[in-house]
């Protein structure tokens, strides 16, 4: 009796073909599924640039923007301390008036120093007709009666600066900012100077600043743990 291998010759071919066909197809098909699967070195740049951008924005998030956190910064503790000394000294600096804007919004009452800043450009006007659209802008806004940021006045120099505007000249305005920087001078500027946000001044330090850099640092670690092995590719 003949062997099978001469009486099916083309069937053995066939199945040897098959057999080595399918050992070879079979690790190509694997590497092209697991080449797909795998992020390739621009999808993990991506990534990255993500998760920066990511960290960027709560950290902006916590600061504000970076040029308060500059600006913040810049305030000496001496320079800090004078301003505990005068209310009026307080007002006559840049980073004092800023500093002591932000504490009133956080007590929503920066129509207050809004008014006060309102009026001090307001007498520095040069001509009869920027005081009148000056003046008439300072009194609709803050003191005709459901002003949008309408200020706390006595019913007697609401009335006077009423009658004031029908004809203004620098002074219109002189007794109700009088009025307001008194408020601010008795009621706000003693909160100003026991609230953190001037203590810290004070001691110079930001508090925030601490807080936003062990936050970073976790963040950075615990979202590229992943991505960290894949840097050689680059």
């Amino acid at each position: 009796m003949e062997s099978p291998l001469l009486l099916f010759p083309q069937l053995n071919i066939s199945a040897s073909k098959d057999k080595s066909y399918y050992k070879v197809m079979k690790p190509a098909h694997k590497e092209e599924t697991d080449k797909a699967s795998k992020p390739g070195a621009k999808q993990k740049r991506n990534r990255l640039s993500l998760l920066l951008q990511k960290t960027e924005f709560h950290e902006d998030d916590h600061l504000g923007k970076p040029a308060n956190l500059k600006k913040a910064a810049s305030v000496s503790p001496e320079e800090a301390v004078k301003w505990g000394e005068s209310f009026d000294k307080l007002l006559s600096q840049k980073d004092g008036l800023d500093a002591f804007t932000k504490f009133l919004k956080t007590e929503f009452s920066e129509e207050n120093i809004e008014f006060w800043i309102a009026c001090e450009d307001y007498k520095k006007s040069k001509t009869t007709h920027e005081l009148l659209l000056k003046a008439k802008s300072i009194y609709e806004t803050f003191i005709q009666k459901d002003a949008p940021k309408e200020v706390n006045l006595d019913f007697h120099t609401k009335e006077v600066t009423s009658q004031n505007i029908k004809q203004p000249i620098t002074t219109t305005f002189d007794a109700a900012q009088s009025t307001v920087y008194k408020l601010m001078e008795q009621d706000s500027y003693p909160r100003f100077l026991r609230s953190d946000l001037y203590l810290n001044l004070v001691k110079g330090r930001n508090p925030s600043r601490p807080a936003m850099r062990r936050r970073s640092r976790s963040f950075t670690v615990n979202d590229f743990q992943d991505v960290r092995s894949d840097f050689t590719i680059w």
